[in-house]
């Protein structure tokens, strides 16, 4: 490769233990936390969603923690307690690794990337179960080192090395078990499933999501972490209303009720994150005298941010959000369902997304000619409501439930602009400043003012859109 040179092969000698579940939650949900002699603890979080399963590069964030040999460091188990809850973690491999390693650098001499060639040996106390070898290009970040990837790998092909495999070497040490489904995982619907099937599925998709999503949460590494798990968590209740018909109530309230109290956490970082985005985007078109003040008033902001994420993370660390997890796990696998379930999902399903429809249709022609914000608020909540329940049956419905929720997708997002503008005004009033900050504060309200004007005048032609026969025909 023109320009890059390799440096002197090194050879260390590795030993490593990795640790999981006894079902191995963590391998299955992509997750790994290692302890390597001489280096401490690594914890490498889930690659994102969905994975390129052709990709030759394996993208994973990775946390490093201090701590003994024979047990996770607390700090470690705090980010993955979603997926070990009230299990243990425990040795589940132990490799020992001769690896050689071969540094590259560019014509200026910056390192860009590096060549690890591991001969791997999977050991079952002093006796070593198997073998294997790797071959890894581990890329630096910057310095324009992607681009040796493509020509580094072509010629370690045409020196005899494998297509790209990215299978971790503990996967590959752990067998078949590491490669099985996460421990939620919605499953593909046969044709003429029963409701009960395609309750399961629906569920079984959100509490994914929510699962996948809490490390991210914790950590912060993903600011859209905590949109997405508020996501799963309020679909969830919409889908155990909408599904109410053919669910044990005993079951489903004390569920709705607890999935409440978590929408309403993540909800108020979510709110206020919103809030921060959209008042930055906002303050840029201020006049630059103007700038400093808008940092200064948006830093009270950021502090009432950083103490609701402290309060989330109480949330997420006590023990009712343990249990909480524990019985939307056993409801993902076995849904209490009543009897009427098992019949074919394709002749009960579409009227039960019928009823948010109608409460939608219903509140919207009760509303008074200039409707207030909060009965405009109501009326986005009816219409995430009215596409949740069309995008849970979609899978029986086909096409024509997707259209409808993509509709009522887009009256909920001129209705959100609507309330966010709402809400923004409301916390710049609030706001206990004075002097040019207040100043400031007053000119975001306007342009606030403007854009709820704007959303205002929108929102009848996108419910005109919804409101069309032909897009509910399916709802019988």
């Amino acid at each position: 490769m023109e320009g890059v040179t390799a440096g002197t092969s090194e050879t260390v000698r590795l030993e490593t233990v990795y640790f999981d579940t006894p079902d191995l939650r963590l391998a299955r949900w992509g997750v790994s936390l290692r302890r390597r002699a001489g280096e401490g603890w690594t914890l490498k979080l889930a690659p994102a969603r969905p994975a390129d399963k052709t990709a030759a590069i394996l993208e994973r964030d990775e946390l490093t923690f201090e701590g003994g040999a024979r047990r996770p460091p607390a700090a470690a188990l705090e980010v993955v307690r979603a997926y070990v809850r009230r299990s243990e973690l425990v040795p589940v491999a132990r490799l020992s690794t001769v690896r050689k390693r071969v540094r590259l650098a560019d014509a200026a001499g910056a390192h860009v990337a590096e060549v690890v060639d591991d001969e791997v040996s999977v050991r079952d106390g002093r006796r070593v179960a198997a073998r294997f070898r790797e071959i890894e290009v581990e890329v630096a970040t910057g310095n324009g080192a992607d681009g040796v990837v493509a020509p580094l790998v072509a010629r370690l092909r045409g020196a005899g090395a494998g297509a790209p495999d990215l299978t971790p070497k503990h996967i590959r040490a752990l067998g078949p078990r590491a490669s099985e489904p996460p421990e939620v995982s919605p499953e593909p619907l046969a044709a003429g499933a029963p409701a009960s099937a395609v309750i399961k599925n629906a569920l079984s998709e959100s509490i994914a999501n929510l699962l996948y999503h809490d490390p991210l949460v914790r950590t912060g590494r993903d600011p859209e972490a905590v949109h997405q798990a508020r996501v799963a968590t309020r679909k969830l209740r919409s889908n155990l209303r909408t599904f109410g018909p053919l669910l044990e109530p005993e079951w489903t309230e004390p569920l709705r009720s607890e999935l409440g109290w978590l929408a309403l956490s993540l909800g108020a970082v979510r709110d206020r994150e919103v809030l921060l985005e959209r008042l930055r985007e906002r303050s840029g078109s201020l006049p630059a005298s103007d700038t400093r003040s808008a940092a200064s008033l948006l830093h009270l902001l950021e502090v009432e941010i950083d103490a609701l994420r402290h309060k989330l993370g109480e949330d997420l660390d006590s023990d009712r959000y343990i249990e909480l997890l524990e019985r939307l796990v056993t409801g993902a696998h076995k849904p209490v369902t009543l009897p009427d379930a098992d019949q074919p999902a394709g002749g009960l399903l579409p009227a039960l997304a019928t009823t948010p429809w109608r409460r939608l249709r219903s509140a919207v022609r009760q509303l008074p000619e200039s409707p207030t914000d909060p009965e405009l608020h109501r009326i986005r909540i009816l219409a995430k409501r009215a596409r949740y329940a069309a995008e849970a049956v979609a899978p029986v419905v086909g096409a024509d439930a997707t259209a409808f929720g993509r509709a009522a997708a887009r009256l909920q997002t001129v209705l959100g602009e609507h309330q966010d503008s709402v809400t923004a005004q409301a916390w710049l009033r609030a706001a206990k400043v004075s002097g040019r900050r207040a100043f400031v504060a007053g000119e975001l309200i306007a342009l606030e003012g403007i854009a709820a004007v704007q959303a205002r005048a929108q929102w009848p032609k996108v419910w005109d859109s919804l409101d069309r026969k032909r897009l509910r025909d399916w709802m019988s």
